[in-house]
């Protein structure tokens, strides 16, 4: 299959759009013919997820051997990775709520559901594409897709990673784990700024030809962890049909029913994957966009104008963080039925003003499929506590973020209780001990470790051991620039290969 850019650049091989990550002109890949339709629970019926996930990515990467692919998705979803064999379990919250549990990797982040498979994608890309220079990973975190993507690299031969983070952007045990990364090839860093800043610097850095040629004789290329790279965001398609596949084999749905999907999202790769799925045949219904007080997309959705215009707010929900959602632009792309031309407008728009509007016939054809909603801190605690007390069930402040979405969608439109509506839960509460300890009124201790053992003693939750390891790890990255500095870090880094 080739990727074409979703601003309009010739197409190139599916490899090198996985070691590209970003096309030349700025936009991001996309398939050129894109496997419309092409599911069925017939074709996944009493599958495990591995053989689910090699169903839904062969579509991706048709190029790639059965025997590669097979392998590298049995090592990517292996015990020694998941804490589940299940892999991305359901919870049953309510009688036509489930959770979809992806915190079971080594980060316990949603992130790991691709992050653990990508790195073995990148290897088989720069084989195919004949490429010797060492690649350097460049990669900007609102929180856990960092901790991914290092642990997913760590010591990969031909291979290294440098993430950026916001210095006050992180929770304190997203913090530890990045700041306690093991590996030879792996360097974090933190910048005053946010988000959006890291973001947006490397998103440039990607079309900046005098760098690529600096660090071309250098014997460097860049490449991304982020879910702009077509192999980060395809292995997110796979846990929404596995999910599909799942509830019809337990009897919560029948093949043919609509069932409604929740996500917290900020950079819009975890929803647009829902979107995928459900553009290759899976009978999603309505796709409810949770946000934070950083709520860009909820009101895109119920305006049609995309306004960045507006206070960036340092929430309990750090990884949401985000004003700009770069793979917002996939979406854009399709919303304009595939036209480049107009996507690339739109974007320039943004680029110059801030703002971007789509058209009438768009937003009634989003209207039909999309929900945007938001919740702010003070709600997201009420959740967490809510949801505890009353199902035992302990939220980490993203999901409690869907969960609260999800009610307030529920009330504008009772109707949609009638549907299975499944929630994405994309970290394990652990990660968010203070969060945690201000819903649940549990005394927070002198370290993010202390409160952890008070939350597990005071709702029974075991610690998970990825996070209880970390206490006794040295600490390895402690710097913080200022966010115009990044370039410099950049090439230090690639000083020490």
């Amino acid at each position: 299959m080739n990727y074409k850019s979703t601003r309009g650049e010739s197409n190139v091989r599916e490899t090198e759009a996985l070691l590209k990550g970003l096309a030349n002109d700025g936009g991001l890949y996309v398939p050129e013919t894109f496997p419309m339709n092409s599911l069925t629970y017939e074709d996944l019926a009493d599958k495990n997820y591995q053989e689910i996930a090699y169903i839904v990515l062969q579509k991706f990467f048709p190029s790639f051997s059965k025997a590669v692919l097979k392998e590298a998705i049995q090592s990517a979803y292996s015990q020694s990775n998941f804490d589940t064999l299940d892999i991305a379990p359901l919870h049953s919250l309510l009688e036509r709520v489930s959770v979809l549990e992806l915190f079971h990797g080594r980060t316990q982040a949603f992130k790991d559901m691709a992050l653990s498979l990508f790195p073995y994608l990148l290897v088989e890309a720069r084989k195919a594409e004949g490429e010797t220079r060492e690649t350097l990973i460049l990669t900007a975190t609102s929180g856990d897709t960092g901790k991914a993507a290092l642990e997913g690299f760590k010591d990969v031969k031909g291979t290294h990673i440098q993430v950026f983070y916001p210095t006050d952007g992180v929770s304190p045990m997203q913090q530890e784990q990045m700041q306690k990364q093991e590996g030879n090839n792996v360097n974090v860093t933190a910048i005053r700024g946010n988000f959006d800043d890291a973001q947006q610097f490397l998103k440039r850095l990607f079309v900046d030809q005098d760098m690529a040629n600096e660090v071309d004789k250098k014997g460097v290329m860049f490449s991304s962890a982020n879910s702009i790279n077509i192999g980060r965001l395809a292995p997110q398609v796979v846990y929404y049909v596995a999910t599909y596949a799942r509830l019809v084999d337990i009897g919560a749905i029948h093949k043919d029913e609509v069932f409604n999907v929740v996500v917290p999202t900020g950079n819009f790769g975890n929803i647009l994957a829902a979107y995928y799925a459900k553009m290759m045949g899976i009978p999603v219904g309505k796709l409810i966009c949770a946000s934070n007080r950083n709520n860009v997309l909820t009101d895109f959705f119920k305006t049609g104008v995309y306004n960045m215009n507006r206070p960036f707010y340092t929430t309990l929900s750090p990884s949401m963080d985000i004003v700009e959602s770069s793979n917002f632009e996939r979406f854009l792309y399709y919303i304009s039925e595939q036209d480049a031309d107009v996507t690339k407008k739109r974007m320039a728009d943004l680029k110059a003003t801030g703002e971007l509007s789509v058209s009438e016939t768009e937003k009634k054809q989003i209207d039909g499929q999309f929900a945007g909603v938001y919740c702010n801190d003070e709600e997201t605690k009420a959740i967490i506590e809510q949801v505890y007390n009353s199902y035992g069930y302990l939220l980490d402040p993203h999901t409690a973020v869907a969960f609260g979405a999800y009610m307030k969608e529920l009330h504008a439109h009772p109707e949609d209780g009638a549907r299975h509506t499944v929630i994405a839960a994309t970290a394990h509460p652990f990660k968010f001990p203070p969060v945690i300890c201000q819903a649940l009124d549990i005394r927070e201790g002198d370290t993010p470790y202390d409160s952890l053992e008070n939350i597990s003693a005071v709702t029974g939750v075991a610690f998970p051991k990825p996070l209880e390891a970390l206490k006794d790890k040295e600490l390895r990255f402690t710097k913080v620039i200022d966010k115009e500095n990044m370039r410099h870090e950049i090439l230090d880094f690639i000083d020490t290969f």
